[in-house]
């Protein structure tokens, strides 16, 4: 028998190989097949991005040749000349305020309105004036607590104030000074003009305005009888009265209320106002030390009381 030689796995071998490797083109339908977005997409979004590029590029632009702001104007003297220019306003709701501080602010903004656009006569177009910056020029007086500012046409502004309301004198660094509820200061006041108003007095006394008139609030016949507050130590309150009496009041919005409502319940049943008395001192709860008035040469008593 000849003997015969078997070569193994040479062309089985070559199929298999030739199986197993794919082509190149489907490995790159197949990676391309398992991308998250595809080319259409991927395109799309390019142009979009290339579109808000050039759509910026082209607003920076105009802002820097101030291609807005020269519209605007043109607009503004156009309808100036139509005959919507300001020849003039209207200042309402001026009670206390001194008119002079409204007029400079209404003044320069007029002025900058015309030397945004000149007008025959040297008027301003109404289109220009800032109104919004006209309100923010007048808020920034203690005494404007609102300010509207609107066109009236055909050539008129109006600018309507509304005040805040002198509640109080504040005394600083012997400076007199109006404030209203809040404690807001208004303008300063000359000793020969100052209002019946209660005086607060003391480093921060405007500061705690409001809560001494919600206490006081508490007590309506005290209130009127209040000539003075004085901020002792950035804490407390002493009150003195018309009367000449001093009440000192303890520590704490919560303890100064307590201690004022019983002394003004222990006033109604005893009268302890208008007696002659020098100071009532409330600090220590639940007792009043009343110091009582001296003849001269004689020595300052006084007299603790437990208030029912």
């Amino acid at each position: 028998m000849n003997a015969q030689t078997v070569r193994r796995g040479s062309s089985g071998g070559g199929r298999a190989r030739s199986a197993k490797a794919p082509a190149r083109g489907s490995a790159a339908k197949a990676i391309s097949g398992a991308l998250p977005i595809d080319q259409r997409r991927a395109r799309r979004l390019a142009r979009w991005g290339f579109g808000l590029f050039i759509a910026a590029i082209a607003l920076v632009a105009l802002i820097a040749l101030d291609v807005p702001g020269k519209l605007l104007r043109a607009t503004g003297s156009a309808t100036g000349e139509a005959g919507f220019a300001v020849d003039g306003y209207q200042i309402v709701g001026l009670r206390n305020m001194d008119r002079s501080l409204v007029d400079a602010v209404v003044t320069d903004q007029l002025k900058r309105a015309a030397e945004a656009a000149t007008l025959p006569g040297g008027k301003p177009a109404q289109a220009l004036v800032d109104l919004d910056a006209t309100r923010e020029a007048l808020l920034q007086y203690g005494w404007v607590k609102d300010a509207r500012v609107s066109r009236r046409l055909p050539d008129q502004l109006v600018i309507d104030i509304v005040e805040r309301t002198p509640a109080a004198i504040w005394q600083h660094r012997g400076q007199l000074s109006l404030i209203d509820g809040e404690g807001v200061v208004l303008d300063q006041v000359p000793v020969d003009k100052l209002p019946d108003l209660p005086l607060l007095i003391g480093p921060d006394a405007n500061r705690h305005a409001v809560e001494l008139r919600a206490m006081m609030d508490t007590v309506p016949t005290l209130k009127p009888q209040l000539a003075s507050a004085t901020w002792v130590g950035k804490r407390r309150w002493d009150l003195m009265f018309t009367s000449g009496e001093t009440v000192a009041l303890p520590e704490g919005d919560a303890a100064a209320r307590k201690a004022i409502q019983r002394f003004a319940k222990k006033d109604r049943a005893d009268g302890l106002l208008g007696r002659g008395y020098i100071r009532f001192d409330l600090r220590i709860e639940g007792k009043m030390n009343v110091r009582l008035p001296r003849r001269p040469g004689e020595a300052v008593t006084a007299v603790e009381e437990t208030p029912s």
